[in-house]
């Protein structure tokens, strides 16, 4: 190739990378146009009418649109269709019944000095302050806004919320006298929490009976605006000590805290309670004996005195109510239904044939309320032996609060804790009954306080209860009981209810836990 095709070359190369003005480009489309259809001149025409369209296009069609949508919305208006209407005289309302308002209560004690021995013999509770704790979890409203996919009709849903706690009173015979002493506890309960969010000197026992009673009145965290921070507090305390891994159980801080966090996640699905609560739950399987029952610390080993496995009937109903609100809760423990049909062997143990539950054998005395209850929530309500029990209890007489009480036994008010939620669910007359001797008698032994409580400005009383049992955390767990026997009312359903037969089957059917909202609970 000599310099003269070289030059030529570049010339058009050149030339395909000039500028061109509008006439010149126009010029060369209608000369592409006359070109054979197979040319490039023809080619490159036909690309520069796609070039030249693109803004004729973007400026034709909107204005095409505009000009129909003005021709069809000039057409004739259609005519409205006329109905006719017959205006009827309104029948006349019957006029309705007034509501009645809360009344204050009378002034019957003058604002004191609280002096409070506590005297709690017989409690062996491991302390937790030196214990090495894992890293605090994370905050509680990272999932406060999260609903459980469950629903619980029997222990964790309808019957604790504000609507339906006034219709249950009225059905089942509280009034609004029992929850004025109920808001009084829990208001004390505020007061005298401790800094590190626990109560009382055996911590761990104590903290995990006072969330269970603000459960019972439906407050949660994140939920409950007066006593929402109370709880998140508690429950943050529980979670930091008990830890099976890093802590052995001491007596009975184990099952009542257990107890406890099973509520509490199938009330706030919070899966750092749920971490906690299925390792305490797993504690409680493994300390199960063969015969079905607990003993102290939850030892599951053979008695060395006698030989035997010590089954003890108080400390077997903490783990029954434990096992159960963890069923409840949906939580998916290895073991758990089984040791839950194991337990109800082990109260059969020291059941007696012609009723009654002894301590670590067959007898007729107080812990008989703890039997009977505890196989009522276990399903086996039916028993011949929880029937000829309920009899037993028939006998047996309140009287005064601290005073001379018609149940074998010291420690009466403990036994009625669970009397009085084992006569709820056997109903009928004998709940009528003992709820006509229960509730003035709880309510007259209630101590007040007067303008030592303000919330939202505005002073209000608390109160708490001290009673005489042997075996006590004075006054936490008095107050704790006795204001759950005065929430009895709406804390669960009857087992006898249709209801509360059906909540197994409808957590099956609902259940999406495996679905489970993943959150980092740190080194549990």
């Amino acid at each position: 190739m000599d310099l003269n095709e070289i030059d030529s070359h570049l010339d058009e190369i050149a030339e395909m990378y000039k500028n061109e003005n509008y006439l010149h480009r126009l010029k060369k489309l209608f000369y592409g146009l006359k070109q054979p259809r197979s040319s490039r001149a023809y080619k490159e025409s036909m690309i520069e009418i796609q070039r030249l369209s693109a803004p004729i296009s973007a400026i034709l069609l909107p204005g095409l649109a505009i000009a129909l949508l003005a021709i069809f919305s000039s057409g004739d208006i259609t005519k409205d269709r006329i109905i006719e209407t017959q205006i009827m005289e309104a029948e006349e309302m019957q006029e309705l019944e007034e509501v009645e308002e809360f009344e204050e209560p009378p002034e019957e004690m003058e604002q004191m000095e609280i002096d409070i021995q506590v005297d709690s013999p017989d409690v062996n509770v491991e302390t937790v302050e030196d214990t090495p704790m894992s890293p605090q979890p994370q905050e509680f409203d990272a999932v406060m806004t999260v609903k459980s996919p469950v629903i619980l009709k029997n222990i964790y849903g309808s019957t604790r919320n504000t609507g339906t706690r006034g219709s249950m009173l009225g059905r089942f015979g509280g009034d609004k006298h029992t929850e004025e002493s109920v808001m009084r506890a829990l208001r004390w309960l505020k007061h005298n929490q401790n800094k590190d969010g626990s109560w009382n000197k055996n911590k761990v026992a104590m903290t995990g009976l006072s969330i269970l009673t603000f459960l019972a009145h439906g407050e949660k965290p994140g939920d409950s605006e007066e006593f929402g921070e109370t709880i998140q507090k508690a429950l943050e305390y529980l979670i930091r000590v008990q830890q099976p891994k890093k802590r052995l159980p001491g007596n009975y801080d184990h099952p009542i805290a257990t107890y406890a966090l099973c509520e509490a996640y199938g009330m706030t699905l919070n899966p750092n309670v749920k971490t906690v609560a299925e390792e305490s739950l797993i504690q409680i399987i493994k300390g199960q004996h063969p015969t079905g029952g607990w003993t102290y610390n939850l030892y599951n080993g053979i008695d060395e005195k006698t030989g035997a496995y010590r089954d003890d009937t108080s400390y077997m109903g903490w783990c029954a109510q434990a096992l159960k609100a963890g069923k409840l809760a949906n939580l998916k423990v290895s073991g758990l239904d089984e040791a839950i049909k194991l337990a109800v062997k082990g109260f059969k143990k020291n059941g007696h044939p012609n009723g009654g539950f002894g301590y670590t054998s067959p007898s007729r005395g107080g812990l008989t309320s703890v039997g009977t209850l505890c196989m009522q929530l276990l399903g086996a309500g039916n028993d011949s032996m929880v029937s000829k029990s309920q009899d037993l209890m028939d006998g047996w007489e309140i009287g005064e609060f601290a005073g001379d009480n018609k149940v074998p036994g010291g420690s009466p008010q403990y036994y009625f804790y669970y009397a009085t939620q084992a006569k709820f669910h056997s109903g009928g007359k004998r709940w009528e009954n003992w709820n006509k001797e229960m509730k003035p008698v709880y309510l007259k032994a209630q101590k007040v306080q007067k303008g030592a409580y303000t919330y939202k400005g505005k002073n209000h009383e608390i109160g708490w209860w001290e009673n005489v049992d042997r075996h006590s955390d004075r006054p936490v767990m008095d107050t704790c009981l006795a204001a759950l026997q005065l929430m009895v009312y709406y804390r669960y359903l009857p087992t006898t209810s249709a209801r509360a037969v059906e909540v197994e089957e409808e957590i099956v059917a609902t259940s999406t836990d495996d679905e489970d909202i993943k959150v980092d609970t740190g080194d549990l």
